[in-house]
């Protein structure tokens, strides 16, 4: 049973990841948290999330937009350090709770019309928000979601730029997991036995996502968010 939960979760949080450049980590850290230890679960979704964007980056590259990647990468440095500390030092369960009652309010904005310019300075918090999420929960993708939601970007641009960050966060934050945090032989097996789930889940993926228009992408956004924040209000408790 514990083996189909878990190809089950992998496969279609690695469609969703390659379809829409957002979604492993908020489809998968949750049930993949019912299967592992806390460390585990985030290792792994680090390193599938890492395998995921190396595999698209080369395809994605024209979609990129590199000014606002640099600046959310130098807003990250700061997220980064204080992530790893808020995982090591703070109740994740009232971190959660904090988290989730955010993006549910930010969530209903957004369907009400919330709507943001892009700024450098915004790039720079989101950016920091996104690093601090990673190292904290392995989830960046929250901040980033809700940002490009309220600003109305392109889905093409949305999945390039998103991907391309996660090609950064989630090596450095790795990296940090396994330093402060250690790991196990069961992060690297697991994720070892997922590799050819995630190869598919790239294929399906990448079918789905010419499928996909920019209506049906917002509601997906929309639906994601959603299931994130009520999840995390219900870990809390």
């Amino acid at each position: 049973m514990e083996t189909f939960a878990f190809i089950t979760i992998i496969l279609l949080a690695s469609i969703l990841q390659t379809s829409t450049g957002f979604g492993f980590s908020i489809l998968a850290t949750p049930f993949l948290l019912l299967l592992f230890k806390p460390t585990e679960a985030i290792q792994i979704n680090l390193l599938l999330s890492l395998i995921i964007s190396g595999a698209l980056i080369v395809k994605i590259r024209k979609d990129i937009d590199r000014a606002i990647i640099k600046r959310f990468v130098v807003g990250s440095v700061v997220g980064l350090p204080i992530g790893i500390m808020i995982f090591l030092l703070v109740d994740l369960n009232k971190l959660k709770l904090g988290i989730g009652l955010l993006i549910l309010l930010l969530t209903i904005m957004l369907i009400f019309k919330l709507r943001m310019k892009q700024s450098k300075i915004r790039d720079l918090v989101v950016g920091g928000l996104s690093g601090s999420l990673t190292t904290s929960i392995g989830m960046p993708g929250p901040p980033l979601l809700l940002y490009f939601s309220g600003t109305d970007t392109q889905k093409e641009k949305l999945r390039g730029t998103t991907l391309a960050f996660y090609l950064f966060i989630y090596l450095v934050s790795l990296i940090i997991q396994v330093i402060f945090a250690g790991t196990s032989k069961t992060v690297w097996i697991s994720s070892m036995m997922a590799f050819p789930l995630v190869l598919i889940g790239l294929y399906l993926g990448q079918v789905l996502f010419k499928w996909i228009n920019q209506h049906t992408f917002r509601i997906f956004t929309y639906i994601i968010l959603l299931f994130t924040g009520i999840y995390m209000l219900l870990e809390s408790f």
